[in-house]
């Protein structure tokens, strides 16, 4: 069997950034990880008339359900491929977490594979890679999630895997010593990287005093501090069905979901949560400037600025804003800074969404000798599109660019799953399925008007790694 198509455990503890279906998700230093109940029943909640399992030459439109005790299903019949995508995606991330609680909610996902009350630890990873399936988790700012990809025949099987680690765990003292040292480990690769310790830091800067300004990865104090209590009182408070979405994307019928999910799910009670309040988040005032000594031989810098969040309508136009400037080997950044001046020789732009709010930010590798140089053509690059705007080529490539990305982001149903977790909990599915048209209907003055919004040449976060100096 080849290593396509061989069953794979699910990944752990990556750290970057993504990019989906357009909305940009807050996932830069995004982590991955590393039973049955009483029947219910109770008038559906649909967003479109539910679908049968007929053939179709197309996907179904969407079905949105809202169980008894709070928990949002959704389902589509797609047929890509015979396989199934069940999501779990619950809110709670790094915004959600106290003070001495940093860390947890990703403690937490790491935690939910390591054995429930039933099974012990590695039954999960071995059930799904005996179904033919593979599995995943990340932690964010807003949400956790966890991903199982299993043939349509492994669907129910998923469901109750997914219930088990939800609701079930045992937070066993031993497997938390061990994963706390995994943890360590991830932290130790975060700050060895520069191009990740880089962006930890910017958004320190940027949201200074918000909890989208706190690492995912917590704090060595904050993870010696946790034990079994408290991850099991995390658990308690935050994985409750009216704080959780789940999304069963794949050849299915959304009837027969919603009986499994009844029966698996269903006994599940509400518990009246609600949400933890969070602070205001305080504008950036004139330059926030940072340099870093670091042993790397090259150069890092990074210009940050608060931008819109997921459900912002001005997000559309940052992020082709983000595109003209140095989403694609034609943006200006690039011919301009990398192969017309070659004052660096990697740079990009991001605009990445979040709930409550965004971040924009531009990342470049580069001689310590030319820090200053490039920070100074960034901004003048900047305010040249503020004042003349984009020309019609330009926006036309960087629609295209989003769509194409939108198109090959859903030829998957695992793709089409991560897409509906996210906005079915952040935001609204509506918009997502309306993402083409709203993004095709942005004009050059629009572009143009949120490069002047939120990409102030006054008023950023800055900060540059460069070499160690001569001792």
């Amino acid at each position: 069997m080849d290593a396509a198509s061989r069953p794979y455990a699910r990944l752990r503890c990556m750290i970057g950034s993504w990019r989906r279906l357009g909305v940009v998700a807050a996932l830069a230093f995004f982590v991955s990880g590393c039973a049955a109940a009483a029947h219910t029943t109770a008038p559906v909640q649909t967003a479109a008339p539910v679908q049968t399992a007929a053939p179709v030459a197309e996907s179904a439109a969407p079905v949105v359900q809202i169980l008894p005790n709070g928990l949002t299903l959704v389902t589509q019949d797609h047929r890509a491929a015979d396989i199934v995508a069940v999501h779990l995606w619950v809110a709670t991330g790094v915004r959600y977490e106290k003070p001495d609680g940093l860390g947890y909610a990703h403690f937490q996902e790491h935690m939910l594979f390591k054995g429930t009350d039933k099974f012990g630890p590695g039954y999960i990873d071995r059930t799904v890679e005996g179904q033919g399936g593979r599995s995943n988790a990340f932690t964010s700012f807003d949400y956790t999630s966890f991903q199982i990809l299993v043939p349509s025949d492994g669907t129910r099987t998923a469901l109750g895997l997914l219930d088990d680690m939800a609701f079930r765990s045992a937070f066993d003292p031993k497997e938390i010593d061990a994963e706390r040292q995994v943890i360590f480990e991830e932290a130790h690769i975060e700050t060895d990287n520069p191009k990740s310790a880089v962006l930890r830091q910017l958004y320190g800067m940027v949201f200074s005093g918000h909890p989208y300004g706190r690492p995912v990865l917590g704090t060595p104090e904050t993870m010696n501090a946790a034990n079994q209590a408290k991850l099991k009182g995390f658990n308690s408070q935050y994985y409750t069905p009216e704080n959780m979405v789940l999304v069963v994307i794949g050849p299915v019928d959304a009837k027969a979901v919603r009986a499994m999910v009844d029966e698996i799910y269903g006994g599940r009670q509400k518990t009246g949560y609600v949400p933890p309040p969070v602070p205001p988040l305080a504008p950036i005032k004139g330059m926030v400037r940072k340099t870093v000594e670091r042993p790397e031989q090259q150069a890092h810098l990074a210009l940050g600025w608060q931008a819109p969040s997921l459900s912002d309508p001005d997000s559309f136009a940052l992020d082709l804003a983000a595109t003209i400037l140095g989403g694609s080997e034609s943006a200006r950044l690039q011919k301009n800074l990398r192969d017309g001046e070659r004052i660096v020789s990697g740079i990009n732009v991001t605009n990445s969404s979040m709930q409550l709010s965004g971040i924009a930010y531009i990342q470049a590798q580069l001689e310590a000798g030319d820090v200053e140089k490039a920070e100074r053509r960034i901004l003048e690059e900047i305010a040249r599109l503020q004042q003349e705007g984009p020309t019609e080529e330009e926006r036309q490539l960087a629609v295209t660019k989003a769509e194409s990305e939108h198109a090959f982001s859903y030829e998957t149903t695992d793709g089409v799953a991560s897409a509906y977790g996210l906005v079915q909990l952040t935001g609204k599915l509506d918009d997502e399925l309306r993402y083409v048209e709203r993004l095709r209907g942005v004009t050059r003055e629009q572009i143009r008007d949120a490069a002047r919004k939120y990409l102030s040449v006054t008023d950023y976060a800055r900060i540059a790694f460069v070499p160690e100096k001569k001792k």
